[in-house]
């Protein structure tokens, strides 16, 4: 049995070909600084994630004992909370993961729970497991990527302005498509907002079901457009892509997945970029890609991903038209709104020094992230126990991490299991500020909006100690 709730992780680091090549891969670096005998970073090779959690994929491991992490969880439910380990089968409800992109992932949407079981029952080699997989992504470098329907008026102007995308989604449903948003583009009216959803699920369809061939000859048209008439891609609304801004776009995807559908898909799409500190969340059934950027992502426990473009893996693309929720919305409105964290307390040099914790708290049950940035040395921030367990990452800085009598160095890339109910304190060391991530999955969170942070634990205050 566990006598102190705190235990160094050794984390498995994936190697696919969207990944960062060698050093430039936060992934890799972070897996690198913790032993292990199977890992070394080679120059030439790309990196791509770094797994934190249970997952049978890539389950991390106790770096004192060699044990996964999913054994120990089992072997004492403590860690994990009696709740959370009885609603979760005595696993960890959240897998936490670096992400480190250099080149697009798929076009994709995550199933939800009732379709993530049928299709892994249906194609259990390509569905490996049964659980829905919404997910949470927050930019540590800056970050671009695809999230979300476009509103249906940038839709629109698109395929007036672009002949090759119109070619390929069809007269027919182009113009079907047209007259039933126009001049309704916002309505709050259900039974109009049901039929714009519908126009749009048949014009993203007719894209979807393009001939290869057909494909093939309309990808050269719009990158000579990108090129030349650049400014044509400019969208209409008032957030909306810039010309330059996605014909560059254009140009650098077909360099990377020559001639692909998921050229066209862009013009659907919202083009999101995040600065370091903003977030994303996506809800299953939620179409989008991460086209690059080092970020940390938060998700359920699962694996299962549903791909249209932009892969050379297997791609889905009945169940993806058919599965997606195709709600549409601004960029702006795609982003997350974090709050602060305020169950946790500050020492005086932290508080004059500016330091935070801040929540991204997504409308869900399965997990949390709060992000803290201690500013100067000596700097410290004591969390509150919680009934769940979590898990933490440094990526900057460095420090202590402490639980009861127990205390470890906190640097770069270390990553740690915390035990449920246990008081959790950080504390900088460093003249550079220590920045953490901590996962967290406590049942009754999540019942907010999305970057709300309605917590069922009693109130604290974030202030001087």
């Amino acid at each position: 049995m566990v006598q102190v709730p705190l235990l160094r992780l050794q984390c498995g680091c994936n190697s696919y070909e969207w990944g960062k090549i060698g050093e430039s891969s936060a992934a890799a670096r972070y897996a690198s600084v913790t032993p292990r005998d199977d890992f070394s970073i080679q120059s030439d090779k790309p990196y791509a994630e770094l797994w934190m959690g249970t997952h049978p994929s890539n389950p991390s491991k106790d770096l004192e004992t060699g044990r996964t992490l999913l054994d120990l969880v089992q072997d004492n439910q403590a860690l994990m909370g009696e709740a959370i380990a009885k609603k979760y089968e005595e696993k960890l409800p959240f897998l936490f993961k670096v992400l480190s992109i250099n080149k697009a992932l798929s076009i994709q949407a995550h199933p939800n729970k009732k379709l993530a079981e049928q299709l892994h029952q249906r194609d259990p080699k390509n569905y490996k497991d049964d659980n829905h997989k919404p997910e949470m992504t927050i930019a540590i470098t800056p970050f671009d990527g695809l999230c979300g329907f476009r509103p249906l008026g940038e839709i629109a102007h698109f395929l007036q302005h672009v002949p090759s995308l119109r070619q390929l989604v069809g007269e027919e449903q182009a113009k079907k498509f047209e007259q039933t948003v126009k001049g309704q583009e916002t309505t709050e009216d259900k039974s109009k907002a049901a039929e714009n959803k519908k126009a749009l699920q048949a014009a993203f369809k007719g894209l979807m079901e393009s001939k290869p061939e057909d494909v093939e000859k309309a990808a050269p048209e719009l990158i000579k457009q990108a090129e030349t008439e650049g400014s044509k891609f400019a969208g209409s609304g008032v957030s909306a892509t810039s010309g330059k801004e996605l014909s560059d776009l254009m140009i650098r995807l077909n360099k990377e997945f020559p001639n692909d559908i998921g050229l066209f898909v862009t013009f659907f799409l919202n083009y999101v970029k995040l600065t370091v500190g903003e977030a994303m969340f996506l809800q299953a059934d939620d179409i989008h890609a991460y086209l690059s950027g080092d970020i940390i992502e938060c998700m359920a426990s699962s694996d299962n991903v549903v791909r249209a473009g932009f892969t050379p893996k297997f791609k889905d693309v009945d169940t993806l038209t058919s599965m997606l929720t195709y709600s549409y919305a601004p960029i702006e409105e795609q982003k997350m709104h974090p709050s602060d964290y305020h169950f946790c307390k500050f020492n005086t040099a932290a508080y004059n020094s500016s330091s935070v914790a801040t929540l991204y708290d997504p409308p869900i049950e399965e997990f949390a992230v709060v992000r803290t940035a201690l500013n100067s040395s000596g700097s410290k921030v004591t969390f509150e126990p919680i009934d769940g367990p979590s898990i933490l990452i440094c990526t900057q800085g460095s420090g202590k991490i402490s639980v009861g009598p127990k205390t470890e160095d906190f640097k770069e890339g270390y990553v740690y299991f915390v035990g449920a109910t246990a008081e959790l304190v950080l504390e900088s060391v460093g003249e550079e500020p220590l920045v953490t991530f901590k996962a967290f999955c406590e049942l009754g969170h999540g019942q907010a909006t999305t970057g709300g942070g309605a917590h069922a634990y009693a109130d604290g205050v974030n202030g001087k100690i």
